[in-house]
């Protein structure tokens, strides 16, 4: 086998060259074999090229052998997916190396076609065959003269094929990544309950808004569907660690489990514990989640009941003496060992008291100096907006921290819940 290389042409050459393939690339193209065949016509069809004929071979998948995938041109036509195989051909596995060869042909059935001498360039992607590697495309191209300058502009053309098949492979990635983002945000938009939840004298709103298309962070009510129940209503926020969709999945987890704990009457104490051994076991690399988990309840002291699995303090503010309560937690963040326990502790919400629930990317947010929104500014809103509506607090407290952090240069996922006891609605 006699493989001829040839030196670099010029630059200004070079440059002309790959803004013309660019060209013909730019279209609006939906598969590699589409590419391909629009490169090999339009190559073919452009006098600046001086190219007489191309054709466009194919490794196969299921052999060690290229097929021939499309021809144009003046060369005499080869019979449609006639196959070479790479064992005859070694010039195949050169172009592992090579990148672009210029070679005497050698196939019987070329030659009789009149195939004396060509170009190839290897395009794609390389696949190991028999411990070498072979390209999964080559393009092979006939001229009248094949001297240094068209040589130079095989090799332009492959490596320029090569990169748009990498960004219509990365393109279908990313638009398949981006439909399964939608579906996943679709489905966490869905377990989202309304903002609003009246139970007795408690109104309670609740908003949540993702950083990205999915996020991390979760909130959910939980009545009861049974009359014997009637007289408790859960709350529930949560924050995953990570980030995107990993968080997203680890959120969607977190609410059918809550979901189901609840409906089995499970004691808010066992049902935490046992989500926290589930996350453990089932998340093993990015496991860690923080929960708070409240039940209001119909007595006449506004009893409050609560576990805090490691997650933001939420602040009681008492209408009677303005006073600030941050709930403790009551256990670790869930995911970090199994078989943790939980205690349940309690407050007693009088009329006009507010509970503020949220996750880290509110007390979080930092502005444009780096400065956090902080524990002080949320009770600051909470003395100052605690006669409000929980539906305006909820609205008004989020836009305050919106435009707080509004030239940030990190951003997190925000939810909140303003939980707030009205006078006797009796």
């Amino acid at each position: 086998m006699s493989l001829i290389p040839r030196s670099a042409a010029s630059a200004l050459s070079q440059r002309e060259t790959y803004k013309l393939i660019d060209k013909i690339l730019a279209g609006k193209i939906q598969s590699n074999e589409e590419l391909l065949r629009t490169l090999v016509r339009d190559v073919c069809e452009r006098e600046e090229f001086h190219i007489s004929g191309g054709r466009v071979w194919q490794l196969n998948d299921n052999n060690d052998s290229y097929s021939l995938l499309f021809q144009h041109g003046d060369v005499e036509a080869i019979p449609d997916g006639y196959t070479i195989s790479i064992a005859e051909q070694p010039v195949f596995a050169a172009l592992a190396e090579r990148k672009s060869i210029t070679n005497q042909e050698t196939d019987t059935l070329l030659l009789e076609k009149g195939i004396r001498l060509y170009s190839a360039t290897g395009v794609g992607e390389l696949r190991r065959r028999n411990m070498l590697r072979y390209y999964e495309y080559v393009l092979a191209f006939n001229a009248p003269e094949m001297g240094q300058e068209f040589y130079q502009t095989i090799s332009i053309i492959g490596s320029a094929a090569t990169t748009a098949l990498r960004n219509l492979r990365l393109g279908r990635q990313q638009a398949k990544i981006k439909k399964d983002l939608d579906q996943a945000s679709e489905i966490q938009r869905s377990l989202l309950p309304d903002h609003e939840l009246e139970f007795n004298d408690f109104s309670v709103f609740g908003i949540s808004v993702p950083d990205s298309v999915v996020g991390g962070d979760y909130f959910d009510y939980l009545k009861p569907t049974d009359q014997e129940d009637e007289d408790r209503a859960g709350i529930v926020i949560s924050d995953a660690a990570s980030k995107g969709l990993p968080a997203a999945v680890q959120a969607l987890f977190v609410s059918g489990a809550i979901r189901m704990g609840i409906s089995y009457h499970t004691k808010i104490s066992a049902l935490i514990s046992r989500l926290n051994t589930l996350i453990y076991e089932t998340f093993p690399f990015e496991r860690f989640v923080t929960l708070f988990y409240c039940e209001l309840t119909s007595s006449k002291n506004g009893l409050v009941l609560f576990v805090n699995a490691g997650h933001c303090s939420p602040i009681h503010y008492s209408a009677a003496t303005g006073i600030l309560t941050e709930l403790p937690t009551t256990g670790s963040i869930l995911g970090i060992s199994p078989h943790q326990k939980f205690s349940v502790e309690s407050i007693n919400m009088k009329p006009g008291d507010v509970l503020l629930l949220f996750t880290d990317g509110v007390m979080e947010a930092r502005n444009e100096s780096d400065e956090l929104y902080g524990y002080d500014r949320l009770k600051s809103f909470l003395t100052n907006h605690h006669t409000e509506t929980a539906r305006n607090m909820a609205y008004n407290l989020l836009e305050e921290v919106q435009q707080f952090s509004v030239n940030a240069s990190y951003t997190d996922d925000k939810t909140l819940i303003v939980i707030k006891r009205e006078s006797s609605k009796d």
